[in-house]
């Protein structure tokens, strides 16, 4: 709806197709799996997403403290061994890795395989797992199955998390995260269990400088793609119409 008598200069036609932006904010549990919310708005908010069902289960944000030193750069850790959040769920790599992604290029959904024990059901599995009021950590396999830890370094993140585990409801996150240096309340890590599909995107005109952590070593195998076409970089049209001549 809009007021007539306010774009009474305009044209009739036009006054027709006349439409206006809602700059109202929705609730965030809503924000978190549309339009995306910012990583330190959804720690702030972590117990109203997951009383509202909006968490996807497993997944952990973790504050980082970005030290800035003066005429020389900055300083942060990653995480120690057996502390903070990782220590409380017993989670730590096996594997270090950093990846560059360029101003403006995207890593397609991706997705590593949850490993369920023979005699279980994935259902009866992931509810042990994730339903109770007291997490039991000990029970989780990290050695049989791909936990991922992010940290980012530089730049700006649009990343969306898709949960995907068989008879989990089909959650969706989409987070903005500041590298370090741009230090802030969205210095967050990121822990992405199994079964939850993950997509990346540089955001701004800086290239993004990631950490990130794996509790198995790779395996080309258990790394599964999805919708991840964008990252193909195609020939123009008449380069490809050239080249495929004999």
């Amino acid at each position: 709806m809009h007021d007539d008598s306010l774009w009474r200069g305009l044209r009739p036609e036009a006054r027709k197709k006349l439409d206006i932006r809602n700059y109202s904010a929705p609730e965030v549990e809503l924000r978190i799996a549309t339009e995306g919310l910012e990583a330190g708005a959804a720690v702030a908010n972590e117990r109203v997403l997951k009383e509202a069902g909006a968490w996807i289960p497993g997944v952990e944000l973790i504050f980082r403290h970005v030290h800035p030193q003066r005429h020389r750069g900055l300083f942060s850790e990653l995480g120690r061994e057996g502390q903070g959040r990782l220590g409380e769920i017993g989670l730590w790599p096996k594997q270090w890795a950093a990846a560059k992604m360029f101003a403006g290029s995207s890593k397609g959904f991706h997705i590593h395989p949850p490993h369920i024990p023979t005699e279980a059901t994935a259902a009866e599995w992931f509810a042990k797992l994730f339903t109770a009021e007291e997490p039991d950590y000990s029970l989780r396999r990290y050695d049989l199955e791909q936990w991922d830890v992010m940290y980012f370094l530089q730049g700006r993140l649009d990343l969306t998390l898709c949960d995907e585990r068989d008879s989990m409801p089909r959650r969706v996150m989409r987070l903005f995260i500041d590298g370090d240096d741009r230090k802030g309340s969205n210095n967050i890590a990121v822990v992405i269990p199994p079964g939850v599909s993950h997509a990346l995107r540089a955001e701004g005109s800086e290239d993004l400088l990631m950490v990130y952590g794996t509790s198995t070593t790779f395996e080309p195998a258990a790394e599964g793609r999805i919708a991840s076409k964008i990252e193909e970089l195609p020939y123009p049209p008449d380069w490809a119409a050239y080249i495929r001549q004999s």
